[in-house]
């Protein structure tokens, strides 16, 4: 029952997918140079690095599309209180549903379909009113 050669060098138990910090080179630079100068010479925190500029990156943008959006239609005040007025359980649906999206084709098309269900409940619920205010104020003729 031999494993060969992948198993032995993996270690049973090995993680999948996480970056391994590889130790530098004897003179303490990376192995290959092109484009821009590493900040580290180890893999793993060059990594670590960019994934926290890329996700605040993301996040300051996001805000700001977020109010961009909004402006056109609210007041400073009720912008606000939109973006930043967010409870946990819509934090963490929100997270769920993006994270959701991001992970398969599959993913992505349940949350476009939750999210085009969304729209047109919307819009019924906004015709529905619209329909029972001319109801009841009734035809002036």
């Amino acid at each position: 029952m031999a494993r060969g050669k992948r198993a032995s060098a993996k270690g049973i138990g090995g993680k999948r997918g996480k970056a391994e910090a590889t130790p530098p080179t004897a003179d303490n630079t990376p192995t290959r140079t092109a484009g821009l100068p590493l900040p580290s010479p180890v893999a793993g925190t060059n990594l670590v690095i960019a994934d926290i500029v890329l996700r605040a990156a993301g996040g300051l943008l996001r805000d700001q599309m977020e109010k961009g959006l909004l402006r056109g239609s609210y007041d400073k005040t009720k912008v606000d209180k939109l973006i930043h007025g967010r409870g946990l359980t819509a934090s963490v649906a929100l997270w769920g549903a993006s994270h959701l999206a991001r992970r398969s084709p599959l993913g992505l098309a349940v949350v476009a379909g939750g999210l085009a269900a969304k729209v047109f409940y919307d819009r019924g619920k906004r015709l529905e009113a619209k329909r029972r205010a001319k109801q009841k104020s009734g035809p002036e003729s």
